[in-house]
This record gives structure tokens, sequence and C-alpha cells, in this order.
């Protein structure tokens, strides 16, 4: 089975997915900014290099005709033509010139191509070429009766051509026809150009023409072989004087300046339709091609090539090699050869290689050997000779200073290969190691270093005859890295894995990490150790965003290092299995998971400027309402929670040239973020505050010369203003003088309740004092008055016994002093002192209460008043206990007390 094998510029394809608008696409133009308009079925199309936009037709019909002059894009449609404009927040606006017209457009009216002339606008429709005066909004007007189907600008002319009539020019302001010819009368002129000052038309269907000394005549040409056969829509010249010519049916075709067919590009190579409806170049040379489904960005003047196997027969591309006239490509499913300088030469699989193929070695340019899964092939154009079927041959080296005998690493060990007779056989199996030995190389000294990603870098000291292994070590200052690799580089041994590039130094016998080639490594860009050096003395290695090779500086004869910004998601090479092939000059293959990709080192460009640009400020609400922002003003924004959210591009369109951005908030942290493909970022519910947000880019290797920014402010909450932070002051000020006089006669109060509770302390202390006294009093009191009880019971007692005897002379004067002494008023005197002391005023109140109340009625109230019982008071008045009831009776008349009132009661509570 055969593949087809032309190898094609790199093609950026945009499904109707992605740019969200309708399958056709009529016409392409780009503005000053490099941002990118497309007339489609749907509206206008805006594209800044990293989203799509849509601004639906103004009217709803197909808009056919676009291009960008000045700050206006025109557009035109089914009778409508105007120009739209950006707002102050980047967003368009349309302006129909329709109602300008002092005529109305014919019936069904489309507008098929816009052009510029100096200050005019030319509107291109089936029946007229309206002519817009940019300056004075004038209009002046071309009517033919036949369909006009094309018009064209032709450096400072304009041409068009009507249908049965041929090719005309404007002169002065009026039609000239030029060319009538069938060809032209009859058919149709797709385009027309202007090249060493003849005109050059290409045709729907007859290829090109040339017009010179008034005479048509046809452009003789290689490519008319397809463009005969072929059905043109559309096509252009580009800057480099070829020609990209766009087919209904056929896809792409690039004819180059001298007509020959340089390459075809079909939906079968990668266009994502066959039907091309209009092609743009940009300025940066790539074309872009508007299909009948979708929109393609073909990278034209790319150094880099690929060729995609689409219906996967080649498969992942292991090893390659240019040998006597012939591409050899290596794969997974066998070995494929075309030839060399046929680029429309097709891939043909070489029989008996069917499976993995490992390595393709040029011994000397005098023969090829094919390291594969089945063991060691040597190639003779389309044929293959098995030399080996020990399986899996890795790779060959030559042994020093013997072309006849090579080493060749297997699955398995090591195994010799030697030249007899110009026949090329195993010789044999190198004894003491069974390793595999896919990473390996020989010394002078005949030491073999072989790496194993998990066992680590084996020293084999082979004896002289190379057939055994005298001495084995293993390397103990390298660690065991994935995808690791070992080469010989600069007459040194190289290690890399992911801790870095390690040289062995023979004077300290170890090896020691290479500061300048270990940077390749960093932890974030590693993803593969492998190093190839190639037949200049380069060294490839392969990181996460680039292809790095090093050369050696003739001045310093130090490693210099290049990158060729290839990320690898692009490549889409096997990891661990990079391989990379110089095929002539300064073009290199490097092998794919579906083909290949060529580099040519001399095109590649290091010196672009390229910029980037803040697209749209918005701020979503808690509503969910989004309000833009005027992205060239500073804003001042009211404080609200939400989120503010920046979109940003660089309008860059190199497919294999990766955009990465990086932003900070100055504000909220002036630490710049990590790098991102992401193109939009967000933030969230800021506090009030001065923001600056910045953003810059890293196209490939090279940062953008811009650095572009947007200054905006959230004002303080209502209640963090400046008037709400002066009413919260004075009213601070205010609470602090209520609570100064609030505290003042908290204290105040405080204090005179304290004077208060210490008066009162110190007359408690005075009432329990005078209790005391009183207590003091009422203890003297019963003890006169028991002592008065006691002195009138013993008097008593004496009486009755001196009343008992004889009445005697002696006992009646014994009897007269103790009736003297129980009557002795000085006693009640001395009791009454007493009394008033302990119960200050009770006689002189209950004497007021009562007036009428004897001396007698006082002194017994004093006794009630103190508790006795009738028992005791009989003594103090030497009366009888009933005597002393008797009296108890007739004070209660006295005091007039009821019947229910007690009068020891009354008295106590007096």
């Amino acid at each position: 089975m055969t593949v087809i094998s032309q190898e094609m510029p790199p093609i950026e394809r945009f499904s109707t997915e992605e740019y969200r608008g309708d399958n056709q696409n009529w016409m392409l133009s780009q503005a000053s900014n490099n941002f990118i308009y497309v007339a489609n079925n749907r509206g206008l199309l805006e594209f800044d290099g990293a989203s799509w936009r849509l601004y639906n037709s103004p009217n709803n019909t197909v808009m056919r005709a676009v291009n960008v002059i000045g700050n206006k894009i025109y557009t035109g449609c089914y009778a409508e033509f105007g120009y739209w404009t950006a707002d102050q927040f980047g967003i368009l606006e349309y302006m129909s010139l329709v109602p300008k017209l002092e005529m109305k457009m014919v019936e069904d009216e489309q507008v098929w191509n816009i052009i510029d002339y100096d200050e005019w606008v030319l509107f291109q429709t089936n029946d007229h070429i309206y002519f817009y005066n940019s300056e004075t909004e004038k209009f002046k007007i071309i009517e033919v009766e036949n369909i006009i189907y094309k018009l064209f600008k032709v450096n400072s002319r304009i041409y068009f051509h009507v249908a049965n009539e041929g090719l005309y020019r404007i002169d002065g302001g009026e039609p000239n026809l030029i060319i009538e010819a069938d060809i032209v009368k009859k058919g149709r002129v797709v385009n027309v150009f202007e090249v060493d000052n003849q005109l050059r038309l290409i045709t729907r269907n007859r290829g090109f023409f040339i017009y010179e000394d008034e005479k048509l005549r046809k452009w003789d040409i290689a490519a008319d072989s397809i463009l005969n056969n072929t059905s043109v829509f559309t096509g252009i010249q580009l800057k480099d004087g070829s020609f990209m010519v766009g087919t209904i049916s056929n896809g792409l075709l690039h004819i180059t300046k001298d007509g020959e067919l340089d390459y075809q590009i079909t939906q079968k190579r990668g266009l994502s339709n066959n039907t091309v409806l209009s092609l743009f170049e940009d300025k940066a040379q790539n074309v872009w091609a508007g299909l009948d489904n979708g929109i393609d960005c073909v990278n034209v003047k790319s150094a880099i090539k690929t060729l995609f196997d689409y219906e996967g027969v080649i498969g992942t591309v292991y090893a390659s090699q240019v040998f006597k006239d012939h591409l050899y490509i290596g794969t997974n499913q066998g070995l494929f050869y075309r030839k060399w300088r046929d680029n429309n030469a097709i891939f043909k699989p070489i029989k008996g290689t069917e499976g993995q193929v490992w390595s393709l070695y040029n011994h000397n340019n005098e023969t090829l050997f094919c390291g594969h899964h089945l063991g060691t092939f040597l190639i003779e154009g389309e044929k293959a000779q098995h030399i080996s079927t020990v399986l899996g041959t890795w790779d060959f080296k030559q042994i020093p200073d013997n072309n006849q005998l090579l080493l060749q690493g297997n699955y398995s060990g090591l195994i010799i290969l030697e030249q007899i007779n110009g026949h090329w056989q195993v010789r044999n199996k190198i004894e003491g190691f069974k390793n595999s030995s896919r990473y390996f190389t020989i010394d002078n000294s005949n030491q073999v270093w072989v790496n194993h990603e998990y066992k680590g870098v084996f020293r084999l000291k082979l004896n002289e005859q190379y057939t055994k292994v005298e001495e084995l070590k293993m390397e103990k200052t390298l660690s065991v890295g994935k995808n690791s690799s070992l080469v010989a580089y600069n007459n040194q041994i190289v290690f890399a894995s992911e801790d870095g590039v390690f040289n062995f130094d023979p004077k300290k016998d170890s090896f020691e990490r290479d500061p300048i080639l270990s940077v390749l490594f960093t932890e974030d860009n590693y993803i593969s150790g492998k190093l190839i050096v190639d037949k200049t003395n380069k060294l490839w290695a392969f990181t996460k965003d680039n292809i790095v090779y090093v050369t050696t500086d003739d001045v310093t004869n130090k490693p210099k290092i290049n990158t060729i910004s290839i990320p690898s998601y692009l490549r889409k090479g096997p990891l661990g299995y990079e391989n990379i092939t110089l095929i002539n000059g300064d073009r290199y293959l490097l092998g794919t998971a579906n083909g290949y990709i060529t580099i040519d080192l001399s095109q590649i460009e290091y010196t672009q400027n390229y910029y980037v640009y803040l697209n749209s400020v918005t701020l979503e609400g808690l509503d969910e309402q989004v309000e833009r922002l005027e992205v060239g003003a500073k804003g001042d924004l009211n404080y609200k929670k939400g989120i503010i959210s920046f979109e940003y591009s660089v309008p860059e369109f190199d497919k294999f040239l990766e955009v990465k951005y990086q932003y900070r908030l100055n504000g909220l942290s002036e630490k710049w973020s990590k790098w991102s493909n992401e193109s939009r970022t967000s933030f969230e519910n800021l506090s009030f505050g001065d923001y600056s947000f910045e953003v810059r880019a890293l196209i490939g290797n090279e940062p953008s010369e811009n650095l572009e920014s947007y200054s905006f402010t959230i004002n303080r909450p209502w209640y963090l203003s400046n008037l709400a932070i002066i009413l919260y002051t004075l009213l601070l000020v205010f609470l602090g003088f209520v609570t100064h006089k609030t505290y003042k006669r908290y204290y105040s109060k405080k204090m005179k309740h304290e004077q208060l509770e210490n008066e009162q302390t110190i007359m408690k202390i005075k009432n329990e004092k005078l209790n005391q006294e009183i207590e003091s009093k009422n203890r003297e009191l019963a003890i006169s008055t028991m002592s008065i009880i006691k002195k009138n019971e013993v008097l008593n007692s004496i009486k009755k016994e001196l009343r008992k005897g004889k009445p005697t002379e002696e006992n009646r004067s014994a009897l007269k002093l103790i009736d003297k002494n129980l009557n002795n008023t000085k006693d009640w005197q001395f009791f009454e002192q007493a009394f008033n002391n302990a119960d200050k005023d009770f006689l002189d109140k209950i004497k007021q209460a009562h007036p009428d109340l004897t001396p007698n009625d006082l002194r017994f109230c004093a006794y009630l008043r103190l508790n006795l019982s009738s028992k005791e008071i009989a003594p103090l008045l030497n009366i009888s206990t009933k005597s002393v009831e008797t009296k108890r009776y007739r004070l209660r008349k006295r005091l007039k007390l009821e019947h229910n009132d007690g009068l020891v009661e009354y008295i106590l509570n007096f």
C-alpha cells in the first residue's frame, strides 16, 4: 500500500463550532491591528488571534464582501452595504450607506466585492459599481447591462469583467473595454494580476493568460495539466510572486511564479473542505482560505512543512535517512521509501520490513542498516536483506579505527557485525552482558557505555577481540532516569535525564553536571532526556515547549543554545523515542506520531515583532448583568460584589507557534501569574482601592513588544465614603461626649451612692453601737430589776418568818423597816432612770398618748415593756399575783383596748 508523500505547510483549521458562524465564507480582510474579518453567511466574523466574535448581518441576509479600509470595516450583503466602526468598548457598530444613494438598489442586487481606490470605496454588485467618496460621502455609479462577474484592482488601475462583453478598465472615470476575446467574453475571469508590466489573467477553466501589446495569449505552464481539468473559483498572487488558486472541488493549488505546481492541498491532505470560496494573504504572508465549510489558515512561509498520514498507512516515524537519492522512513508499521527530490512521489513500503523499525544507520554512504524488531536488515533501493535474526536491534556504532566492524545494540546485549568481502554479517555476540542496549557508545580505549533507563549506566571494558566483557562497572554518580539517554558529543560521554546533563570527566573518573546544558531540562519543561548528535555535530534535545539544538561558538568554543518553538503537543512525537535527521542543507526531518515534520533552519525568523491587545473588560454583577467597560479609559467602579474579566490576545496565526500569557493585578498582588495559554482571566469580589491590570505575552520564545494595562478604581462603599467617615467621626465625637457625660453622671451617682452607703454604714455602725448600748442598758435594767425583785422576795420571806413568831417590839420594828424598803421610791427612781436610758421616750410617749395614766400605771407599763410576767411583777409592786392580773385588767380599760387586743403586744409595739 502507498501513501501520499507531499510535504505541506502547516494548516490551522477553524470549524463552524469554533467561529460560531455559518458554513460558507465569501471574503476575508485584515485590520491594522492584524485582526481578521470574514464575510460569512450569517454576518461579519472577527478573529483576534484567540477567539472569534460574530456580528449578525444588518438585514439578516448573506454577507458576501468585506474590506478593512483605515478604521472602518466595509461590508456588503443582499441589498445593503455600509461600514462598521468600534465603539469605546471595542464593539462594532454598523452604519448603512444605502440611504446616501440617490437611487434605489435594483431588486435582488447583492454586493460581491469591495475594493479601495485612493479616497474612494468601490462596491460591486451584479449590475452596478458604486463609487463612494469617503471624504465627501457622495456617490458615483457605473451601470452595465450584463452581469458584472468581478471587480479587480491591479496596482493603481481598476478592472472589471462583464459577462458576454469582456474585460473593462476604468479610464478617466469611464469604463473602457480592453479585452473582448472569446475566452474572456464567453468564459470567466477569476482574477487579474500584473507581472513584468503585463496583465496576467486566471480563468475559471482554461488556466492563465497574458495580455500584452493589446493581444491575449495563453501562458503555457507546467501547472496547466491540473488547471485545465479544474474549475477555479478564486485566485490571488502572493507577495513572493507565486500564485494561490482556490478550486471548486480540488482544494488549493500553490503555483510558483514560473508556473510549476508546488503543492496541492485537498481535504485528504489537511484542508477542511475542497471548495475554496475566497483567498486572502495577510501581513505575515499566511494564506487564509474561506471555504464552503470552514476557514483555514495556511502558513505558506513557515520554515516547517508537514506530512500527515491521514489514512494511517505510515504510522509513527521512529527513524529517517536520505540514502542514494531515496528518503527512507522507519515506522512502527515498517520501512517506507520514495524518490528524494520528487516531492510528488509516493511512499512505498519495503517488503519484509513490516513491523517496528527502531533505527536507520548510514555507514560511510555505502551501506544502509535498518534496526528492526525482527533483527538487522541491509537496505538496497527497495529491497531488504535480513542479516541478523537476533530480536530487537536498537542502533549501530562504528568500532574506532575499524571500518569493517560495527557494534550493534539489541534487546539482549551487544553484537559485533563484520564486513567480509563486501558482505556484512554477524561475527559474534559479546559475552558477559545481557541487558538491553538502546543507548550506547564506544570510546578509543575499548570501553562501552550503555544506558539502561531502569537500571542505570554500565561501563564495560571489552577485550581486544570484542568478544567478551572483561570488566563491568555501574556508574554510581548517576541516578536512574525515565527517558534518559547517553551519547558521545565533542569527545565526551554525555548523559541526560530529568536531573540534568552530565559530562564524564576522565581525570575525576566520574560524571559532572554541565551547568550550561542542564538549563534545558527544568522541572516544568522536562519530558524526555533524549539527545541526538547529527552529521554537523549539532546536539539536539526535546523539551515540553521547544526543540533545542546546541552549536559550538567558533570564537569561545562554548556551547550556544538555540531554540525552535514547537511545543510537544503540536509535534506529537513518541516520548523517549524522539528522532531528528539532517536530510539536506539546513533541512531536518522530525518524526511524529502520524508522519513527520521538516524544519528548514535557514528560514526560521527570530526577529518578528508581536503585540498583545487588551480586547475587552467586563463587569458581571451578582444579578448576572454584564457591563462592558471602556478599555482606553480609567475605570471608576462602584463597590459591589461581582466579577471583573479581561480578554486579551496576540493576533498571530502560525500553527506551530504557541502563544502564552502572563498577567498580574497591581493592588492585589505584584507577582506575575504563571504562563498560560488562556486568553481570559477574572477576579472576583475585589475590595475597594486602586488597581492596575497588566498582561504580556510570549510568542514561542519571543516576548511581546508591549505590555497592555488597564487601571481602575473601586470606590469605597457608601458606608465607607468620605461623607460617611465624617459622619462616623462626628457620631464618634458625639458618642464620646455622651459617654463622657454618662460616665461622669454615673460616677457622680456612684460616688454619691458610695457616700450614702458610707453614711449608712456609719449610721449602721452607730445604730449597732446604740443597740449595743441599749442592750447593755437593758441588761443593766434587767439586772437591777432582778435585783429589786430578789431583794423584795427576800424581804417578803423575812416578813413572813417574822409574822410567824410572837409579836414583839423588835418584830414590829423589823416589819416596819421591811415595809419601808418594799415601798422604797428610790428603787423606782433608779429603775425609771435606767429604763429611760434603755428605752428612751417610751414613758413620755405613752404619757402623751394616755395622759390619765397614774405613776403606778406608768410603772406597771414599764414592767410590761420589759415583757415581765405577772409573777415577776408582783414582788416589784409588793402585791400578789392575783392583784397584778387585776391591775392588768384595769390598765386595759384605761388604755381603751379591745377585747382581742393584747396588752403586752400593744405596749411592745408602742
